[in-house]
C-alpha cells in the first residue's frame, strides 16, 4: 500500500518536476501565470502543476528578410532582401514584451530595410552596402532592445534591377569597354608614329643613312621570287630633279 502510494508520487509529482535545461537555452519560469525567473542550463526543479517553464534559444539566430519593392531616391524601382542575425540576451523580455519575438524583429526589418533603402540613389544602394546595412542594425537594434534582443549584424543580399535597367547598364558597360580599346589602339598608332618620325630624322642626320636603308629594302624585295621592276635613280639625279621641280 505504501509502495503504491509512493510510485503514485513520484509519477504525479516528482517526474513532472523534473525540468532539463539545454546550454544553448534559458528556462523562464511561469508561476500561476505570474513570471518568476529564469533558469539556467542544467536540471532544474518546477512545482508542477502551480509552475509551468517556457525554454528560450540564446543562441545567434539567422532571419530572412523577405524581398521589399524599394524606390529609391532617383524613383527606380528595386527589390532588396537582407538577413539579419540577432541573440536573445533576456530571455523574460523576449516573452512578455512581445508575442512573438522571431516575427516581430522581422517585421521591424522589413520597415527599417524600407525606410532607409528609399533614401539612397541607385548608383549609392549598389556601392554602399555595408553603410546602409550598418543604418538598417542601428535602427532595428534600438526598437528591439525592450524586447531583450540584440542585433548582431544586418547584410543586404541581392539588389535586383528591372530588366530595362539591366540592358542599359550591359550596354554602357560594352560601350565602355569599346572606348578603352579604342583607346588602346589610338595609343598603339601613336606610339608607332613616333617611333618611325625618330627613325626618320635619324636617318636623315646620318650621312649616307638613307642610301644604306635604300639598299636594306632593295635586299628584302629582290627575295621576293615574285616578278617586280624596280627603278633606282641615284641621288644626284634624285637632288637635280627636286630643284627642276
Amino acid at each position: 500500500m505504501i509502495l503504491g502510494l509512493l510510485i503514485t508520487l513520484i509519477i504525479l509529482v516528482v517526474i513532472p518536476s523534473i525540468r532539463v535545461v539545454q546550454q544553448f537555452e534559458r528556462g523562464v519560469v511561469f508561476t500561476l501565470g505570474k513570471y518568476s525567473g529564469v533558469r539556467n542550463p542544467g536540471i532544474t526543479l518546477i512545482i508542477p502543476y502551480l509552475q509551468t517553464m517556457k525554454r528560450v534559444d540564446v543562441r545567434s539566430t539567422p532571419i530572412d528578410v523577405p524581398k521589399q519593392e524599394v524606390i529609391t531616391k532617383d524613383n527606380v524601382t528595386v527589390n532588396v532582401d537582407a538577413i539579419v542575425y540577432f541573440r536573445v540576451l533576456d530571455p523574460a523580455k523576449a516573452l512578455l514584451e512581445t508575442t512573438n519575438y522571431v516575427y516581430a524583429t522581422t517585421n521591424f526589418a522589413q520597415a527599417a530595410l524600407r525606410d532607409i533603402t528609399g533614401n539612397f540613389e541607385l548608383d549609392e544602394l549598389l556601392g554602399k552596402r555595408d553603410e546602409i546595412s550598418a543604418q538598417i542594425k542601428e535602427i532595428v537594434d534600438k526598437e528591439t532592445d525592450k524586447w531583450g534582443i540584440d542585433i548582431e549584424n544586418v547584410k543586404l543580399q541581392n539588389i535586383e534591377l528591372p530588366a530595362d535597367m539591366k540592358r542599359a547598364m550591359a550596354k554602357q558597360a560594352e560601350a565602355e569597354r569599346e572606348r578603352r580599346a579604342a583607346i588602346i589602339v589610338a595609343d598603339g598608332e601613336k606610339s608607332a608614329a613616333q617611333a618611325v618620325a625618330e627613325a626618320a630624322s635619324l636617318l636623315a642626320g646620318t650621312p649616307g643613312g638613307i642610301q644604306i636603308r635604300t639598299l636594306q629594302t632593295l635586299e628584302k624585295i629582290s627575295s621576293d621570287p615574285s616578278q617586280k621592276t624596280v627603278i633606282v635613280l641615284p641621288n644626284e639625279l634624285q637632288e637635280a630633279l627636286k630643284k627642276r621641280v
